[in-house]
């Protein structure tokens, strides 16, 4: 991928012009020739660079807004520049052509996965009024609609700009122009400091509540009294002198409450200027076309929520020393036995280990910790060996990572990890510790420190033939109620999973299932055709062919297996901008499981799927009882030259996993398991609808003839600019 490497500036008789490689918003790559000018920053206190351009293929003059190479190696500058093109992505789709798209800067291009990221504007349209020292009132009409139809038009995509100045509003004589997308948050998110007094309202100053509409009529009154006055208005409460002013305080006098609760709406504020235009913004932004797909989710629940539950594999640990468990390879019954251990000497060699003459309980029980058991129980399976902790803690819970070659499976596994061991799991209640110290130990030298430093992992090898699964990881997980239940997690080669033959013998006895989903296969968007060219990939309409091969392999009691499952749409960064993953990739961390969030979640992303890329894809879904669905990418962005220029920085990747503890009861969540997978019913689909038809008659009403069963249905972020 090109891009410019230095800020120079050329022109006639200079040096040639450097290529420049971006994204337009269409999805197609554009490369170009490109002369820049001399840059500048916008604000000092945030980190973009400006500079003109003309990219030279046209002649197209634009501005580019960038990030130098030591800016973009912070995350939050990043994430600044992704906040700033995810909105001007959004606004592009949603106005395309109509009269308000002026109402904001017009994006021509971006690219974001590089060591110097930056977007491409079309011209500026006007002056900032930080540069106007007084507005004349028929101007200040005009100003005051179309800012508040920009702002109408952002509340209506859930979105709040909190960076509202001088500096950020343009004025050409006729128009308004809003710039500072780069400090667009989506309405409910926590309120964060931002701006400068008096243009941010007290609330978002002092970083309280939640993020509101209102928010930003606070900081356009400002600029209103600013352009009416020439000077700034106090910055807690209403000015003293409004009433000098009378189309002001005609108009925004309550936009200066201290309390958002207490101010108009942008809608509210727009139909006291031009009546009837609040209307007309709405329905000039097109029709929601998510809802049929929405339906076809919860219909899909009440079906699952009908049918016999199967029998339950979701029996937790029981910690007795000695108790038969399930081995995972040759899947017999397995129990301690301190005859058949071993370690591992300095040659990485299995050797027996003797506990004899080892008395003192404390070293006995550290060297058993890294010991393994030798399982004989199937004798014609291949020698194979398991940690003894393993068999210490009752049933085990094996956790298996479904997807083809390439669909970052092991990138998102290890992130996994990772986030666990940064201590992710604290706030649900839960604790961990390694299974076998020297394996974690490996796993975090070979796989996630290379990771974290920008490093591309290698392609999960292939098993041979007379190979077997072996998990890459296991942990001891402690939930809140002081049991242990060991995790292992196995990571195959998407070339094994579609195996039919012994090698796949361990999912007969697997406890849950992660499906990856690689977007750039699923969706036939054109946002994603520059990676699939890039990855050597096609859409493929008949969904991942290693869903199929597991889910044919796993053992069938009633209408839907009953193994917990997770589907995770990964490399989400590759969809950043398209809803509704933009709105799910940027929230921030949960503190909590929340079921209704986690179904919420699951109908968009059921939805995206079912839309774009077809019932195919949606097998694991279809086939699971108890199954949620994810967006999360391992690393946050795309590889340049075989790294991630940033480095990897992960985006939901605990979340799956998550949900899969709650599902096998390591974490306790409102309505149990089972609500958070498939809801619970509604009160008319609790009651059968012959009995419902019956009490109704009872009471005075009749059951039209021919009624028929209702159906079940209930209705980026940046840095911090302070």
């Amino acid at each position: 991928m090109t891009s410019t490497t230095h800020s120079r500036p050329s022109g006639p008789g200079g040096p040639p012009p450097d290529k420049l490689g971006f994204t337009v918003p269409s999805g197609r790559r554009r490369v170009t020739p490109v002369r820049v000018g001399r840059e500048f920053r916008r604000d000092r206190l945030l980190p973009q660079l400006l500079r003109k351009a003309v990219l030279d293929d046209e002649g197209q003059q634009c501005v580019q807004v960038r990030l130098s190479a030591k800016d973009a190696a912070n995350p939050a500058a990043r994430a600044l520049l992704d906040t700033e093109a995810g909105t001007a992505v959004q606004l592009l789709q949603v106005l395309g052509d109509t009269e308000y798209a002026a109402l904001f800067p017009r994006l021509i291009g971006h690219e974001l996965d590089t060591a110097e990221p930056f977007l491409l504007y079309e011209p500026p349209r006007g002056t900032a009024v930080s540069r106007i020292h007084v507005m004349g009132a028929a101007d200040q009409e005009v100003f005051t609609r179309d800012l508040m139809l920009a702002l109408c038009l952002l509340e209506g995509q859930g979105l709040v700009p909190r960076g509202i100045s001088p500096a950020s509003v343009l004025w050409d004589g006729a128009k308004v122009q809003l710039w500072g997308l780069e400090s667009v948050t989506r309405i409910g998110r926590p309120r964060r400091p931002w701006g400068r007094s008096p243009f941010c309202p007290p609330e978002q100053r002092g970083g309280e509540g939640l993020v509101d509409p209102r928010d930003a009529v606070w900081s356009a009154a400002q600029v209103l009294y600013r352009l009416a006055t020439g000077r700034p208005g106090p910055a807690d409460r209403p000015p003293a002198d409004l009433g000098d002013h009378r189309k002001l305080d005609q108009t925004l006098r309550d936009a200066f409450a201290p309390r958002a609760a207490d101010r108009p709406t942008p809608a509210q504020v727009l139909d006291l200027v031009a009546p009837g235009a609040a209307r007309r913004v709405r329905l000039a932004v097109p029709p929601d076309e998510t809802r049929p797909h929405h339906d076809a989710f919860e219909e899909a629940l009440r079906l699952k929520r009908q049918a016999p539950a199967s029998r339950s594999r979701t029996g937790s640990g029981s910690g007795q020393t000695g108790a038969e468990v399930l081995c995972p390879y040759c899947l017999e019954s397995i129990q301690l036995d301190l005859g058949k251990l071993f370690v591992t000497d300095s040659r990485m060699q299995y050797k027996p280990l003797d506990l004899k003459g080892i008395n003192n309980p404390v070293r006995r029980t550290d060297i058993m910790r890294g010991a393994v058991q030798k399982c004989t129980a199937d004798p014609e399976f291949p020698a194979h060996y398991i940690p003894v902790p393993y068999l210490t803690y009752g049933r085990p819970l094996t956790v298996a990572m479904v997807g083809q070659s390439s669909t970052g499976k092991s990138h998102l596994l290890t992130q996994m990890i990772a986030a666990i061991t940064d201590g992710g799991l604290e706030p649900f209640g839960l604790k961990w510790q390694s299974v076998n110290p020297e394996q974690h130990a490996r796993f975090v030298r070979d796989r996630v420190q290379p990771l974290r430093s920008g490093k591309v992992l290698d392609h999960t090898p292939a098993l041979g033939m007379d190979d077997f699964a072996r998990f890459v990881e296991s942990l001891l997980i402690t939930d809140a109620r002081g049991q242990v239940r060991p995790v292992a997690f196995f990571d195959l080669g998407g070339e094994d999973l579609v195996r039919t033959d012994a090698a796949l013998r361990f999912l007969l006895g697997v406890d849950a299932l992660v499906f990856v989903v690689d977007p750039a296969l699923a969706l036939p968007l054109p946002q994603l055709d520059h990676a699939r060219e890039r990855l050597g990939v096609e859409v493929n309409r008949d969904g991942d062919l290693a869903f199929g091969t597991v889910l044919d392999r796993l053992p069938k009691s009633g209408g839907y297996l009953d193994v917990p499952a997770a589907m995770v749409l990964g490399k989400a960064d590759l969809l950043r901008f398209q809803p509704p993953v933009d709105r799910w990739l940027t929230r921030p961390p949960a503190a909590a499981l929340d079921p209704a969030l986690i179904r919420e979640e699951s109908r968009d992303l059921y939805g995206l799927l079912r839309r774009h890329a077809g019932q195919a894809w949606l097998r694991p879904f279809d086939a699971i009882r108890r199954c949620t669905l994810h967006v999360a990418s391992a690393t946050g962005g795309q590889e340049d030259q075989g790294r991630y220029p940033a480095g990897a920085g992960p985006r939901r990747v605990l979340e799956p996993l998550l949900s899969l503890f709650a599902l096998h009861g390591l974490i306790q969540v409102p309505g149990g398991a089972d609500a958070l997978a498939v809801g619970e019913a509604p009160a008319l689909e609790a009651v059968p609808w012959e009995e419902a038809g019956q009490a109704g008659q009872a009471e005075g009403f009749e059951t039209p003839e021919g009624t028929e069963e209702p159906e079940g249905s209930e209705g980026s972020e940046g840095g911090e600019h302070q």
